[in-house]
């Protein structure tokens, strides 16, 4: 395989992270190309690679051909189609992973929408609405269900998969904001929080000089910033 990965603004993009990670954590090896977020709009200029406009996407020039792949969950699928240990092995950890990445995929817009992920900064954030509360309360009951039928420390039991990859921009959210998602579910937030990819992803984030004003205002909407690890 020859893959080329499409990514944007450590910080921002938490649909990026979500095929990065998974690549990392199964070793599958890619070039690593950033196209960072200039505007608050990157249509015009990203459906240069991307037929939607927007990352990520992934670039495969297996057999002298460039297939672009879209989507983050396009991607996930696209991968597991050739690659083994996408999905867990299991069948009953596979069904629980695969429908837990598709209710990731389509919901939660709550949670993006007032906790956007910034992974340098910390906020102390507005009071919760009901709807942040309903979406915090789910991803505790999803977490903890994971991690009690399947025995941790992944989501879906012993090793890494897709669901630990389309969860994971929300451990930084979680860290970000403060959110209490439970004993049991911190638990799984600090395992994430720890592996080497995360940390790589973190840090490369902190390096980061860009900023976005849109960005920048969603987070400075969302509360008080108390901290900004950010290089300068």
């Amino acid at each position: 395989m020859a893959y080329t990965l499409i990514t944007a603004n450590r910080n921002y993009s938490s649909w990026s992270l979500r095929p990065w990670l998974l690549m990392k954590a199964l070793d599958l090896p890619f070039d690593d190309r950033i196209e960072p977020f200039a505007a608050a709009t990157n249509y015009a200029a990203f459906r240069s690679f991307s037929p939607t406009g927007q990352v990520p996407a992934l670039i495969d020039g297996a057999n002298g051909e460039d297939r672009t792949v879209w989507d983050s969950l396009g991607i996930i699928l696209y991968l597991a189609d050739r690659h083994p240990g996408v999905w867990p092995a299991e069948d009953a950890a596979r069904a629980f992973a695969q429908c837990a990445v598709a209710e990731m995929h389509s919901g939660f817009s709550t949670l993006r929408n007032d906790c956007t992920m910034n992974v340098g900064v910390r906020v102390e954030p507005h009071i919760h609405s009901p709807a942040l509360n309903k979406d915090i309360a789910r991803l505790r009951e999803v977490w903890e269900q994971g991690l009690d039928r399947f025995g941790g420390p992944f989501l879906a039991g012993r090793t890494f998969t897709a669901i630990d990859a389309f969860y994971a921009p929300v451990a930084f959210r979680v860290r970000t904001y403060g959110l209490d998602v439970g004993p049991t579910a911190q638990i799984w937030v600090d395992h994430m929080l720890a592996h080497p990819a995360m940390q790589q992803w973190e840090a490369e984030a902190l390096a980061e000089t860009w900023r976005e004003d849109s960005h920048e205002a969603e987070i400075g909407a969302a509360g008080k910033i108390i901290a900004d690890y950010r290089a300068m």
